[in-house]
């Protein structure tokens, strides 16, 4: 099975750098990588499987369908996503090397035989190891494109308390709306409450809608720095799927920041 899953795997990575151009080479560069970290898995893989059964293992070996942890959609929404930048692909592979994990620690929980628990703690064991390298290059490729999207200024530092940059975070998202009220229906899909403000009621703080938006960004930004690093010091699972949940959403909240703030430029 875990031949199977890390064929399925290298198939879909070299496939998907297979069909990105020059134009697109530094997303191609993690597809290969990626696809070259299956080629190896395979190989021990196989090595493993001779030493112990005296042969390669076969598609025949597995009774039930593999378990779909490299889904080939996830794979290709990100191969022709505009948007995707290595980062979208490290975070993929992330999420992709966390199901084994959960997917091998249950074999571990129903399995009756000695041997198939030992090697499901060894592949489990693998997928969290394979997960931490993937997660600091995860945060390589975050940095690289913060720094890259970043102006020099001389803006004052922001607090690192995640609480307080939340309460003041939504207040922007709320100021934000009532500044441009027709941006709020992109910026419900932030997820915080944008409450209704009736016409002529008071703003929650005067502001130059530029300066909001810019300041909004500035925060939804720090936060998700601030999800990654908690996720990248987590000391056992359990806070560590929490840190990369709150990661994970609140990079979803920036894109979402930034959408509003993209169209009501074009608009």
């Amino acid at each position: 099975m875990a031949f199977g899953v890390a064929r399925h795997a290298r198939q879909r990575y070299q496939a998907a750098a297979a069909q990105l151009g020059d134009d697109a080479w530094p997303l191609r560069c993690v597809f290969e990588t990626l696809s070259a970290i299956e080629a190896r898995r395979l190989d021990q893989l196989a090595a493993a499987c001779l030493q112990s059964f005296g042969r390669q293992p076969v598609a025949a070996d597995v009774p039930w369908p593999l378990p779909e942890l490299v889904p080939d959609r996830e794979v290709a929404e990100v191969r022709h996503s505009e948007l995707a930048t290595p980062f979208t692909a490290w975070a993929m592979a992330v999420e992709h090397r966390r199901r084994a994990f959960v997917f091998w620690s249950y074999v571990i929980a129903v399995a009756t035989d000695a041997a198939v628990q030992a090697a499901a703690e060894g592949f489990a064991h693998d997928a969290l190891r394979d997960g931490n390298l993937l997660r600091q290059e995860r945060r390589l490729a975050w940095r690289a494109l913060r720094d890259a999207g970043r102006p020099q200024s001389s803006a004052p530092a922001e607090p690192q308390s995640a609480a307080l940059l939340e309460s003041l975070l939504q207040q922007d998202v709320m100021l934000w709306s009532q500044l441009a009220p027709r941006d709020r229906e992109l910026l419900l899909r932030v997820g915080g409450r944008v409450p209704d403000v009736a016409p002529g009621e008071a703003m929650l703080e005067p502001a130059p809608l530029d300066t909001v938006k810019r300041r909004a960004l500035r925060r939804a930004e720090q936060l998700s720095e601030l999800y990654l690093d908690d996720a990248d010091r987590a000391t056992d699972q359990v806070s560590l799927e929490f840190a990369q949940q709150q990661a994970a959403q609140s990079i979803t909240r920036l894109a979402s920041l930034r959408q509003a703030a993209a169209s009501a430029a074009l608009g």
